[in-house]
């Protein structure tokens, strides 16, 4: 039996889009990472962009869990000496972007910088509210909270 490898021009790509009200960051960034890169189909190549374009809807109402809310920290530098910059997801979630917190959980959890990685990260569209402008391509609605008790916070 011959290994099937997937050709770029042989891939149908489909759109989701997923509620993010009340679900838990780590664990909707893990599901959408592995949608994202296409390891959730069968036939899975690493070298071939094959995942879905995915929406996520209500990104300003994520939710933490523990105390990581008020005690997680954020770092980036500015590029200039000592100009380490932190922020916490309280403060990020609060402000003019909070679609920001989903957006960089998930790019942390994709592959490292590469052509690749920007491509399937470009597949991403976060909103901060319930209305998004893709339904000409006719997304289908993925009940994330429903597939784990754990995956939502009330």
């Amino acid at each position: 039996m011959k290994t099937y490898s997937a050709k770029p021009a042989d891939v149908v790509n489909n759109w989701i889009v997923v509620d993010a009200q009340d679900a838990v960051v780590g664990r909707l960034a893990a599901f959408i990472a592995t949608r994202l890169r296409g390891k959730h189909r069968p036939d899975y190549t690493p070298h071939v962009d094959l995942g879905d374009h995915v929406i996520v809807i209500n990104a300003d109402k994520v939710r933490f869990t523990g105390r990581k809310m008020g005690d997680k920290r954020y770092y980036r530098h500015t590029g200039h000496p000592g100009g380490i910059k932190e922020t916490s997801p309280e403060k990020i979630l609060g402000g003019k972007h909070p679609e920001r917190v989903v957006e960089l959980a998930v790019k942390r959890m994709l592959p490292k910088d590469s052509p690749l990685a920007r491509g399937q990260f470009s597949k991403l569209r976060v909103y901060a509210g319930s209305d998004h402008p893709h339904e000409a391509q006719k997304p289908e609605a993925i009940d994330f909270k429903a597939l784990n008790t754990k995956n939502a916070r009330s």
